[in-house]
């Protein structure tokens, strides 16, 4: 992949990623500048989703912990495990919000 193909790529995971938040129906403000993602939570805490362009690769910091996704086989996976990043997220989100969410694109 090019560096303008993950560029592409990365834009739309985070615009998706927005899409999720505004549909989810619990009040998580996000902001988004840069390639930089910042979800906040009533109780005060973070998730951040940020491109990391030099390696082709999303990093997202958790309250809990922090996570690097690689492109690869047209998704998303982390490279500690083999969450795929909508399951990761949905996870992440869930706790940090304090219920049960599904977030997809």
């Amino acid at each position: 992949m090019n560096d303008s193909q993950y560029d592409q790529i990365a834009e739309d995971l985070l615009l998706a990623v927005e899409e999720a938040i505004e549909d989810c129906g619990v009040d998580i403000d996000f902001e988004s500048t840069s390639g930089l993602l910042t979800l906040t939570f009533l109780n005060g805490t973070k998730i951040i989703i940020n491109k990391q362009a030099p390696l082709h690769e999303i990093w997202v910091a958790t309250k809990f912990n922090g996570h690097h996704f690689a492109y690869e086989n047209e998704q998303w996976t982390d490279k500690r495990g083999t969450d795929e990043f909508w399951l990761f997220i949905s996870k992440a989100v869930s706790k940090q919000a304090g219920e049960e969410l599904t977030l997809s694109a």
